[in-house]
């Protein structure tokens, strides 16, 4: 008997080649334009929680909060898609075993609600890391061969269970942002990894529209590294994001590393307010590394810091940093016979407030940056969805019942 590694190429193989069979239209089944990302979690329920029907369904959360008047409502903004984010990570746990099939099928539910409202709709399967009482997360995906396993299996039924549905209403996505290939080692698992989620969804939903991404957060630069060629179907849609500067868009995020946490008070763009006042925010930041930060990591912080600030302290600096995601992906999508129409920046957005911090971004920057990122992305004539509807970025609710500034919604009501 042969090897499983190689029953496994031969059978990934075999799949791939179906594939070339099932779609060769030349653009994806799934065509979309303008999109919003809705929430993932608003409670957050532990895991210890998600074996009791009346918290884990219906699935995602956001069913529990949002109606069909408030998806309508997005359609009559300007919306054509939404991406919903569904984390896989209940569809991996033992709590949740005899609930498996409901999640499936409520998975399904929400996706004919947001179409029941003229909405198309993204399935976008979402890991974040694990913690909080959360044993699978996206690193432990990655780095246990058996758990990918049972993720790849969990994307096959997840696509089975939406194969029925109306190709040009429902999409899936089967990775949200990879967190692999990030080191400078110049590692390349992530190809590999997603052809083998490619062939497994494929071969349960010959119709679907698969969105598929390169590794690292899903960055334009991972995505340059992919091969499209080796994956032989029309019908799909490449996916980047950008937050490009980040520095601006997470201000005040505490689970963006040791650095953002820091920083708050900045304008978009820097060059919105005179010197002398931006040198006042830049000195407070400074203060509260001084402050806050670990000692060791103090100097590395504050030259950071400058580093930033320096790569975009004018006008031409700024429009460089923000259009170079754009043009790597142009350039790769050129390079390999990829239409714009089958290329989405999947992710884009600027941080309101982070939770339990004070600081809220002004909506004006907010709405400034999110109509410069749609100019961009309709300038290349990619699709593009925004996140998100609430949370820390959210652009119609914000925390604890309350709503967002009506400004970025604004900038999308004026595009219809």
């Amino acid at each position: 008997m042969a090897p499983l590694g190689a029953m496994i190429k031969t059978l990934m193989t075999a799949l791939l080649a179906l594939a070339a069979l099932t779609h060769r239209g030349g653009a994806a089944t799934f065509a979309m334009k303008r999109g919003l990302n809705l929430d993932q979690w608003v409670t957050w329920t532990t895991e210890d929680k998600w074996g009791d029907r009346q918290v884990i369904l219906p699935y995602p959360e956001w069913r529990k909060f949002l109606k069909e008047g408030d998806l309508k409502a997005l359609k009559d903004a300007g919306f054509d898609f939404l991406r919903m984010p569904v984390d896989p990570s209940p569809f991996l746990s033992d709590q949740t075993t005899a609930l498996r099939d409901d999640l499936y099928a409520s998975v399904l539910d929400s996706a004919r609600l947001i179409n029941r409202t003229g909405l198309k709709v993204i399935v976008d399967l979402h890991l974040i890391p694990a913690g909080g009482n959360r044993k699978i997360g996206m690193g432990q995906v990655m780095d246990d061969p058996a758990i990918f396993a049972a993720y790849v299996e969990m994307a096959r039924k997840m696509a089975r269970t939406l194969a029925r549905e109306d190709p040009g209403q429902v999409a899936l996505e089967l990775m949200n942002e990879p967190i692999v290939d990030c080191d400078d080692k110049g590692t390349s698992l992530w190809p590999e990894r997603q052809k083998q989620l490619f062939a497994a969804a494929r071969a349960s939903a010959t119709r679907l529209t698969l969105i598929l991404t390169g590794g690292c957060y899903s960055n334009a630069q991972s995505l340059a590294k992919i091969d499209p060629k080796t994956i032989p179907d029309d019908n799909i849609i490449w996916a980047f994001h950008s937050y490009d500067p980040f520095l601006l868009t997470h201000q005040g995020a505490s689970w963006a590393g040791d650095f953002i946490q820091y920083v708050t008070g900045l304008p978009y763009p820097l060059t919105a307010v005179p010197p002398d006042q931006l040198s006042v925010t830049l000195n407070t930041i400074r203060d509260r590394i001084r402050a806050e930060a670990p000692w060791a990591r103090q100097n590395g912080l504050l030259a950071y810091l400058d580093e930033q600030v320096a790569s975009m302290d004018s006008p031409q600096k700024l429009l460089g940093e923000m259009d170079e995601p754009f043009k790597t992906v142009e350039a790769w999508a050129k390079a390999n016979g990829v239409k714009p129409e089958d290329i989405t920046l999947g992710e884009f957005g600027m941080i309101r407030r982070e939770y339990g911090n004070g600081f809220v971004m002004p909506a004006a920057y907010r709405a400034a940056y999110v109509r410069d990122m749609i100019g961009r992305a309709e300038a290349h004539g990619f699709s593009w969805s925004v996140w998100s509807y609430g949370g820390a970025f959210g652009i119609v609710d914000a925390f604890d019942g309350e709503k967002a500034e009506p400004d970025v919604m604004d900038v999308i009501r004026a595009l219809r």
